[in-house]
């Protein structure tokens, strides 16, 4: 029986790191559901669609969601990016707007989580897999190296 990619990524994994992988896993997709319930039926806006402008704020949610349901480490640690859009909207909102000030504080608490999350189990996971960035300091004597001969 062939063990499948995601098989042999998730195997041997410490507590602690599934304990990361479970926070990342259950506040990223908290967040996805969040925002499309928060938009179609908490708060819809009333000159848009509500369903167009749910699907507008999913979709940079969806995209590292593939890699983050394997359990690749790079693919948590990139999608940072992306939730830094809703932390700035949760934390606008929760400035400008009082009659939104509860559900962008869910929002806020949601995209903490999965920022800590997916930070957490990419550095644990990265450090279980052996994959490590090395220090610029390394690189540039591998350079210079290069150059010297």
């Amino acid at each position: 029986m062939h063990e499948s990619a995601t098989d042999r990524l998730l195997k041997d994994m410490k507590p602690a790191t599934k304990a990361y992988r479970l926070l990342a896993l259950s506040a990223n997709l908290a967040l996805l559901a969040w925002v499309a319930i928060w938009q179609i039926s908490l708060s819809p806006h009333p000159h848009i669609s509500s369903t167009t402008l749910a699907i507008a704020w999913c979709i940079p949610l969806l995209l590292p969601l593939p890699g983050i349901l394997a359990g690749k480490p790079y693919t948590h640690a990139w999608a940072n990016f992306v939730l830094m859009l809703y932390f700035l909207h949760a934390l606008t909102i929760i400035y400008v707007d009082g009659g939104e000030r509860l559900l962008a504080i869910i929002e806020l608490l949601l995209t903490s989580g999965a920022f800590a999350g997916n930070i957490l189990y990419a550095r644990a996971r990265g450090k279980e897999l052996g994959l490590k960035l090395s220090r610029l300091s390394e690189v540039e004597k591998k350079e210079r190296a290069k150059f010297e001969k």
